[in-house]
C-alpha cells in the first residue's frame, strides 16, 4: 500500500545502495517487535481491508488529485551512518504510467537504476551496468507504476487486516499483504487515525537472492493536492540509512529517453560524473 513516492524509497534505493557494497555493522530490520508492541484485538473490532485501504487512499489526497499528476522529480539526501557517516544525493524521477530513474551518489560513486516501461537496468560500481531480468525486473516493472497506490487490488491478491500494533508513537492496523503472482506477504502499518502508512516489511529481489527490509516512514507533506513523505529510514541485515527529500516537483516535462539503458553514458539529461579518483 505504499505510494509512488514511498516505493522508489523502499525498493530501488535498497538494492541500489546494497550494489556498493554496504553491509558494514548494519542493524538488523526493524520488524514489527522493534520499537512496536502487540495488542490483541477481536477480528470483529478489526476494519475490513477494503475499509483501510480506502481510508489510505483518502489519506493521501484520493484519486482525483492523484489522476491530475502525470510526473515527478523527487532531490534529497541519503545518509548511511555505518559507513563511517558517509552521505550522497539521490534524485528520483518518474512518468506516468511507468516510467522510473533513480540516481544515487555516495561519495562521487554514481549508482542508477531504470525502467523505460518494457525493460529494467542498472549500473553501480559493483556488478556494473546490467540488464534486470527474473524476479528484480518483475520488481522494478511494479515500483515504475506512477499509479501504484490506486493499483493496490490488483497488486495484492489478498489484503488482510491482522490486528492492532504500536508503532513507536502511532497507534496502527497491521496489514498482510499478498502479492498477486505469489511470493512472501508484505507487512504494511497504517495510523488508525490518519490513514497513512508509517512503516513497511517488505521483500525485494537483489543480485544475491531475495531479501526482507523494513521502513519507518514519516514527515508526510501536502504538495499539489496529495500528500508524500519526505522522510524515510530503511533497515535490513545489510544496510542501515535515511532519505530526506528536500525539493519534489509534479508534472515536470520528462523525455522518454531519459529512461531507457545507458551504453556506457549517463542518460540524457543528467550531467556526465567524473570517477571517484578522476582530478576535479
Amino acid at each position: 500500500m505504499r505510494n509512488p513516492a514511498t516505493r522508489f524509497l523502499v525498493g530501488c534505493a535498497f538494492c541500489l545502495v546494497l550494489g556498493i557494497g554496504v553491509n558494514a555493522q548494519a542493524p538488523a530490520p526493524m520488524t514489527a517487535s522493534a520499537n512496536s508492541t502487540s495488542a490483541a484485538t477481536p477480528s470483529a473490532a478489526l476494519p475490513t481491508g477494503n475499509e483501510v485501504y480506502q481510508h489510505y487512499i483518502q489519506a493521501i489526497g484520493g484519486r482525483a488529485a492523484w489522476e491530475k499528476l502525470h510526473s515527478r522529480v523527487s532531490k534529497g539526501t541519503i545518509e548511511i551512518p555505518a559507513m563511517n557517516n558517509l552521505s550522497g544525493t539521490i534524485e528520483v524521477r518518474m512518468k506516468a504510467p511507468n516510467l522510473i530513474l533513480v540516481v544515487i551518489n555516495l561519495g562521487g560513486a554514481i549508482i542508477q537504476q531504470g525502467f523505460d516501461g518494457t525493460s529494467a537496468w542498472s549500473d553501480d560500481p559493483r556488478n556494473g551496468l546490467r540488464v534486470l531480468t527474473g524476479g528484480e525486473l518483475e520488481d522494478e516493472r511494479k515500483e515504475a507504476n506512477f499509479y501504484h497506490a490506486l493499483d493496490l487490488q490488483k497488486i495484492y491478491s489478498k489484503f488482510t487486516v491482522t490486528g492492532r500494533e504500536k508503532i513507536e508513537d502511532h497507534d496502527t492496523y497491521m496489514v498482510e499483504a499478498s502479492p498477486a503472482g505469489g511470493g512472501d506477504p508484505d507487512k504494511l502499518y497504517f495510523d488508525t487515525q490518519s490513514g497513512l502508512e508509517v512503516r513497511s516489511v517488505n521483500h525485494r529481489h537483489t543480485p544475491d537472492g531475495s531479501m526482507e527490509f523494513s521502513a519507518n516512514i514519516a514527515d508526510y507533506r501536502e504538495l499539489d493536492g496529495v500528500k508524500l513523505p519526505f522522510r524515510v529510514e530503511q533497515a535490513s541485515s545489510q544496510a542501515a540509512f535515511t532519505i530526506t527529500f528536500t525539493d519534489i516537483q509534479h508534472n515536470v516535462d520528462l523525455p522518454d529517453s531519459l529512461f531507457t539503458k545507458p551504453s556506457g553514458e549517463p542518460p540524457a539529461g543528467l550531467p556526465a560524473q567524473p570517477p571517484a579518483d578522476s582530478p576535479k
